[in-house]
């Protein structure tokens, strides 16, 4: 969900980012608070710089927060995978998202939507996550429907077929459930024995515990 400041949606994978800008309420018919300067990147590019928790949900300025991925980083297939495997696992699904949407804009044509569907599926676990059943369930549905046509030969060990289930099965329970753990409800992004990063005794993705 890297949006721009003020974007309600990710321009990247369809994201809604969850956060609206504070209006100061105006008193006695003063005129509101002057705007905030537009946040900006080191590299001059607009980027919201409110600090996040570890769900990514953006905290006041001021607050101290949990350091976003890097913006714009090149790694192979392989390491993304790894990479955001690792966030997936320490609950920060959110930042396993920031990881995927580099590979994605850097992937090659034919396997764009392959990972566009892995970043949406872990802001769907995000939203999950937050307690946002019907934000979580339209992204794992989109993610999954993305990953769909790769389930039967998907490039660098990644499960597609056993994703696509993972995503079923979590959007089944989300109903009423409330916010749900996402280290416990993590998915498994590369089929076992096709890389590190696999659990022992895994099946792709993580089953219901």
């Amino acid at each position: 969900m890297r949006e721009r400041p003020g974007d309600a949606v990710c321009a990247h994978c369809g994201a809604g980012t969850g956060e609206t800008a504070a209006k100061a309420p105006d008193e006695a018919g003063a005129a509101a608070a002057p705007t905030r300067r537009r946040d900006r990147d080191e590299e001059g590019r607009a980027r919201s710089a409110r600090p996040r928790d570890g769900l990514g949900r953006p905290l006041p300025y001021g607050s101290p927060g949990v350091a976003r991925q890097p913006e714009g980083v090149s790694r192979t297939p392989e390491r993304a995978l790894a990479e955001a495997q690792r966030l997936l696992d320490a609950g920060m699904p959110f930042h396993a998202h920031e990881v995927l949407e580099d590979a994605w804009k850097a992937a090659p044509e034919a396997e764009r939507e392959l990972w566009r569907g892995l970043a949406q599926l872990a802001v769907g676990l995000t939203h999950a996550a937050r307690g946002n059943a019907a934000g979580g369930a339209a992204l794992l549905d989109r993610g999954a429907a993305a990953l769909a046509p790769y389930a039967d030969a998907a490039p660098y060990g990644i499960d597609a077929s056993g994703l696509v289930s993972w995503a079923g099965a979590l959007t089944g329970r989300l109903a009423g459930a409330g916010p749900v753990p996402a280290a416990e409800n993590t998915p498994r992004l590369r089929a076992t024995g096709s890389g590190t990063g696999d659990r022992p005794g895994g099946n792709g993705a993580a089953a219901d515990r």
